[in-house]
């Protein structure tokens, strides 16, 4: 069960919600690990290959060491898991961040989805309606898309 959320507002770089009994604080790395999280489970499971690629784009995108990155993962399941609000507070979220965070988000659930050596269907529908919740736009999806197969050369 959630609680009401009676107030979002953003403060030093983080959104803060306040609900009747307590107030919790989210940042743009909740975002990309949720990002990454919700595609991963696109298929039901998430596959150690999946796993192992969050970690290795956590610890490379923010310098996180890797109990940092588990440590995240882990509270990101949590919070999806045990919070119906969270699609909204990843659209909060999402519309704080720039263009270019958003194709850096949208460049690492493309690597999460082809980190276990195939595509589910499942997983790639996951991923679009990630991008529409964060609000990723067609053109910066084209241009992770682009980075992501440069990236391959």
């Amino acid at each position: 069960m959630t609680e009401e959320k009676i107030d979002s507002h953003f403060e030093d770089g983080q959104l803060i919600v306040d609900t009747v009994d307590k107030s919790e604080a989210y940042d743009a790395t909740m975002l990309f690990a949720g990002a990454m999280v919700f595609v991963a489970k696109g298929d039901g499971l998430i596959s150690p290959a999946e796993t192992q690629k969050m970690l290795e784009l956590l610890s490379q995108h923010f310098g996180f060491s890797s109990a940092e990155s588990l440590e995240l993962l882990g509270q990101v399941i949590e919070e999806m898991s045990d919070n119906l609000e969270a699609p909204l507070i990843v659209r909060e979220i999402g519309d704080k961040l720039s263009d270019q965070e958003k194709e850096d988000i949208a460049l690492m659930m493309l690597k999460v989805v082809a980190a276990d050596g195939h595509r589910d269907a499942s997983e790639m529908q996951a991923m679009s309606e990630a991008a529409a919740i964060i609000g990723i736009s067609a053109d910066t999806m084209h241009n992770a898309f682009d980075r992501y197969f440069d990236d391959k050369d």
